[in-house]
């Protein structure tokens, strides 16, 4: 605590001259000086034996005086559970009479110590209590003369939590959230509000926002996919509320529907009839040795495939094993004897036509 060295009465001491009293009779009797509206000197008793004498009714007497340290001119915060413990000097002489008072009554001296020493008065308040704020005087008394000084002690705490947060919205990645201000500051302005979020996969909570002076904020960025609750703390000197109120619903966030714009053109017509674009190649095989036949078709919509040996339709003839795949089609001959030798034919038929190709096919024995 900062002890001020000025000679003089600090601001908020002052000096006055009390009316006098039955109870003041036998004080020694301080005076300032003699001037304009100035009271009369009280005079010490003569000394016996010679005439009373103003300056010696002086030499040994001062008039009280406080000095204010400059940290208690302005209001005096502490925490709750800290401790107050104020050392005010003064001077006076014969020694003057200090008395605290708070909110002009008496203290509490079940919480409230005081020691009053020649040139200093100690107030004391070992744990703090958010009841002990308010305005505490000193007052420094000798006979009529009296000097005060005034302290204003405000003592805090840590804010109660917002009463209530609402998910308003949620759209996109982001989220709309209002609550309503702690109906308990802890005795000092809000600094502001901290917004959490904490998906529910992991549970855990992170800090969006700090010291929002709003009561709604807008939580952006969330994760495509996951759900997110919210809670927000309110916050003052002391630091952040102990609880926080959460959100009953979750956000949310999917993904956004895919919009699909209307054409403005019309669509084209693929349809055609079947065009061979491969034909079938002549070939001459070996009796006994697996022998396939490859063409390639294009037709929309797909056309049924049909193969024929000498025109006689071969469809699900064992020895033969016929494929289509993506407009390629083949037809395997099993183990060709000297019979299966000829022409074959692969016929494409679709609603808008047909189409069909050829090929030899000669079967001759091995050397």
């Amino acid at each position: 605590m900062e002890a001020a060295t000025a000679p003089e009465v600090a601001p908020g001491s002052t000096l006055k001259v009390k009316e006098a009293s039955p109870a003041d009779a036998d004080l020694p009797q301080a005076s300032p000086q003699r001037g304009a509206g100035s009271p009369t000197p009280q005079l010490l008793p003569p000394i016996e034996g010679g005439s009373p004498s103003p300056a010696l009714s002086f030499h040994h007497s001062e008039h009280p005086k406080i000095w204010l340290p400059r940290a208690l001119r302005q209001t005096y915060i502490r925490k709750a559970g800290d401790t107050v413990n104020l050392l005010i000097p003064f001077q006076g002489k014969p020694k003057p009479r200090a008395i605290w008072t708070h909110d002009g009554c008496a203290l509490d001296t079940s919480r409230v110590s005081v020691r009053n020493g020649d040139h200093d008065s100690i107030l004391f308040i070992r744990e703090a209590q958010r009841a002990d704020s308010g305005r505490y005087q000193l007052s420094v008394q000798l006979g009529r003369l009296e000097a005060t000084a005034t302290i204003d002690i405000l003592v805090i705490e840590r804010p109660g939590p917002p009463q209530s947060i609402k998910l308003v919205d949620v759209w996109g990645s982001r989220a709309a959230l209002e609550w309503t201000p702690p109906q308990d500051t802890g005795n000092a302005a809000l600094l502001g509000y901290t917004v959490q979020k904490a998906d529910t996969k992991s549970g855990l909570w992170f800090t969006v926002q700090e010291r929002c002076h709003r009561t709604s904020c807008t939580v952006s960025n969330l994760i495509v996919g996951n759900s997110y609750a919210f809670r927000v703390f309110a916050e003052n000197q002391c630091g952040l509320s102990e609880t926080a109120p959460i959100t009953a619903d979750l956000a949310h966030i999917q993904k956004a529907a895919t919009v699909y714009k209307t054409k403005r053109f019309a669509q084209r017509d693929f349809s055609e009839a079947p065009k061979f674009t491969q034909p079938l190649a002549d070939c001459t095989t070996v009796i006994g040795y697996n022998t396939q036949l490859f063409c390639c078709v294009r037709a929309s919509p797909k056309p049924k495939i049909i193969w024929l040996k000498n025109k006689m339709d071969i469809q699900g003839n064992p020895k033969y094993r016929a494929l289509t795949h993506l407009g390629i089609c083949s037809l395997e001959i099993r183990k060709p004897g000297p019979f299966d030798g000829g022409i074959y034919t692969c016929k494409a038929v679709n609603p808008l036509g047909e189409a069909s190709v050829d090929c030899r096919v000669d079967v001759k024995a091995p050397n």
